[in-house]
């Protein structure tokens, strides 16, 4: 079964626009690595 990817809308004074919420936090520098970070990972 394949997993849903949840979106957001994000309201400007331009109109509306939807992101994938990885997308949305990767815009923001924000990135969500899923584990722990060791020497492998990093």
């Amino acid at each position: 079964m394949p997993i849903s990817i949840p979106y957001v809308v994000e309201q400007t004074g331009r109109g509306e626009r939807g992101y994938d919420i990885f997308s949305r936090l990767l815009k923001d520098r924000i990135i969500f690595v899923g584990e722990a970070i060791d020497d492998v990972v990093a």
